[in-house]
């Protein structure tokens, strides 16, 4: 019998998640995502302007940016504001999470605007960057909502959803959605991010330790579509 994890799931089980739908009064969208310990505010605000290389083209845009706040580890971690630069693990995964979500708009339906989602992570267990992605879809979801209406948008830019999840290879086994214990030790780590049609948006993974065969990354990929589907159901549940 394989033992259990550090946590006592099983192999492919996903940590208990719970989103929260208009967490913030502040913004067009927003949402709170918890996966496990892993816990992220996702927000969604608008400007009527787009980047310079967007100008008189009529496309909107949607830019992301992520970040850690210094409690949100047990080793206190600098605000990048007083660094004066963002680090290049937080520039990885804001390009990520914009890549992601915009997959999934219809840039022209959007018209010459700018969607700004902000990802601050308030408590990190491991799979912070996929939780930003799950959860901001949520939040995103509502802000076009809110502006469709309120700007009289003649259709939704929201395509379809999107979620994503980690899974990995520790110690010769696949396991989804690694909390830190388990990532840090992991021979493989992969994250996934897939419509709510099957489409895979992105596939980050690396070999930490031994190489992984083919095999090995269809049975990952395939783990981590279940584990997807779950997310987007829960998605669909609350937004």
């Amino acid at each position: 019998m394989e033992s259990e994890r550090v946590d006592g799931r099983g192999p492919y089980e996903l940590r208990p998640a719970t989103i929260t739908k208009g967490y913030l009064d502040t913004v067009p969208g927003s949402a709170l995502i918890a996966m496990g310990n892993t816990r992220v505010i996702c927000t969604v605000s608008s400007e009527d302007r787009v980047p310079a290389f967007l100008v008189g083209t009529g496309k909107g845009w949607l830019t992301a940016e992520y970040g850690m706040l210094p409690g949100s580890s047990s080793r206190r971690i600098s605000r990048e504001s007083a660094t004066g630069r963002v680090n290049g693990r937080s520039r990885e995964i804001q390009r990520l999470i914009g890549r992601t979500l915009r997959a999934i708009i219809d840039l022209r339906s959007l018209g010459e605007r700018t969607l700004h989602v902000d990802c601050d992570v308030i408590q990190a267990d491991g799979g912070t960057r996929t939780a930003a992605i799950t959860g901001s879809y949520v939040a995103l979801a509502e802000a076009i909502k809110k502006i469709t209406r309120e700007e009289n948008l003649n259709k939704s830019p929201l395509l379809d959803a999107v979620a994503a999840v980690s899974v990995g290879m520790v110690e010769g086994r696949v396991l989804l959605d690694l909390c830190y214990a388990e990532d840090v030790k992991a021979e493989t780590d992969m994250n996934v991010a897939m419509t709510g049609r099957g489409g895979i948006v992105e596939i980050q993974g690396s070999a930490e330790g031994r190489p992984f065969s083919r095999r090995e990354a269809d049975h990952m990929l395939d783990v981590a579509n279940e584990g997807i589907n779950t997310l987007l159901a829960l998605q669909q549940e609350v937004a």
